[in-house]
């Protein structure tokens, strides 16, 4: 049974006193670590100045180029020999962040996965398949162990072969599917050029990049499941560090194990709840690699409590990145609003590619489209049709001129991990 009701509704001051135990727990750990040490004594405090939750703010933050300066073990809190697990994130822009994980870690990681799971519905009896990567990615191995402590029937296929994915979803009687939505859309298109159906699926969780509420639109029509937004970092353990319920009204955030602020990202103030900024993260029951007031880079807002499920603490979907946002001749933009948009719009299908360039000093982008095969004519009409029409639309959402270019079904790039649709040119042009 993986409904723990005493500790997932907690509230008042019986959460507050269980937070701050394993915040003090958190910090007196966080000071093994000598560029904790460091932090303290430059900010002129002493873990005994950190007594409150209110307290936390006289913390400094820490950064992701932080952790990655530290590369590989600078920010294990343990031996290595306790270290019984080693993941890392994509250093595809420097050097990764090295993860570390003992036993309790991995312990503490796999309940979070399955409370999240049930949670959504899964039960002993279903059959998982698990379609992201089991390398050095947190994904694949997080949702697997969750999975299994679970008792649930786990099938971890991991990334790729489309058409196999389908054969195992069919022959096995896959009820619960784990992917990016991104590869969920690639999944859901190929079953329908095969024309094989996929009746037994009734859940997909869904994480790993932004997506939107038209994208669960169309994955709960395409797949027949009841989509679930995950999400997670695998500097804060790996996916499982929130989720959404039943009432899909944005994610709950295990407020046992996570302390959660929103600041404003340009200054670092705090947020009040209902402000949407850039969310801070400090785990409460990591061993290995203790993390205080982490910038996640994520967008996204506290909400009141009081979810019908009866659980705590809930934050909005993610919006994207405060790194990833788009200003666009002075207009925020953030991809998930784009793809909101074209999804709205029935003669567009599932993919599109967003370039940014700067022509003349201006900002201009360009979203390329592609065309639903239901309404493919290749008559010139039509298209300028569709093309004035999707301009309009997002106009109207966004409040700047975009460029749209319609293309063929099927010529755009499709995603087995995190969709990278968004190419920024503009640093080129300098």
């Amino acid at each position: 049974m993986f409904w723990d009701r005493k500790t997932e509704t907690l509230k008042g001051k019986a959460l507050t006193a269980l937070q701050e135990k394993r915040l003090k727990t958190t910090v007196a750990q966080a000071l093994k670590v000598p560029f904790y040490k460091k932090q303290f004594a430059a900010a002129g405090i002493r873990p005994s100045d950190i007594r409150t939750i209110a307290d936390i703010g006289k913390i400094p933050f820490t950064k992701k180029q932080d952790l990655r300066e530290g590369y590989p073990f600078g920010f294990l809190a343990v031996p290595l020999k306790e270290v019984v697990r080693i993941h890392t994130t994509s250093g595809t822009t420097g050097k990764p962040t090295v993860v570390g994980y003992t036993r309790k870690d991995l312990s503490a990681w796999a309940d979070l996965i399955a409370r999240n799971m049930y949670m959504a519905g899964v039960r002993e009896g279903d059959v998982f398949q698990n379609m992201v990567n089991y390398g050095m990615f947190t994904g694949g191995l997080g949702f697997h162990y969750g999975a299994e402590l679970l008792g649930v029937t786990t099938v971890p296929s991991a990334t790729g072969n489309t058409k196999r994915q389908i054969d195992m979803i069919r022959d096995f009687g896959v009820t619960v599917i784990h992917c990016t939505p991104s590869y969920a859309m690639h999944l859901s298109e190929v079953a329908e050029e095969l024309k094989l159906s996929l009746p037994t699926l009734r859940i997909g969780l869904f994480g790993a990049e932004p997506w939107s509420e038209a994208m669960r639109k169309a994955l709960e029509e395409r797949l027949g499941v009841t989509a679930f937004d995950s999400y997670g970092m695998s500097e804060l353990f790996g996916p499982g560090v929130a989720f959404e319920c039943p009432e899909h009204d944005g994610l709950h955030i295990w407020h046992d194990s996570y302390l959660v602020e929103i600041i404003d990202p340009k200054t670092g103030e705090q947020l009040s709840d209902g402000e949407r900024g850039e969310m801070v993260v400090t785990p409460l029951v990591k061993e290995a690699m203790p993390v205080l007031r982490y910038r996640t880079g994520d967008v996204t807002m506290k909400m009141e409590d009081g979810c019908l499920c009866g659980r705590g603490q809930k934050i909005a979907r993610i919006t994207g990145r405060s790194d990833d946002m788009l200003v666009i001749r002075g207009i925020n933009v953030f991809p998930s609003q784009i793809e909101h948009v074209l999804l709205n719009v029935p003669e567009v299908g599932n993919q599109f590619m967003v370039y940014v360039d700067r022509v003349n000093h201006l900002d201009e982008m360009t979203v390329e489209a592609e065309i639903n095969r239901g309404y493919f004519s290749g008559e010139l009409s039509d298209l300028a049709r569709i093309q004035k029409k999707v301009v309009k639309e997002l106009r109207d959402a966004l409040e700047i001129r975009t460029t749209v270019k319609l293309v063929e079904p099927g010529t755009l790039p499709r995603f087995e991990g995190k969709a990278k649709r968004v190419i920024d040119r503009r640093s080129d042009a300098l």
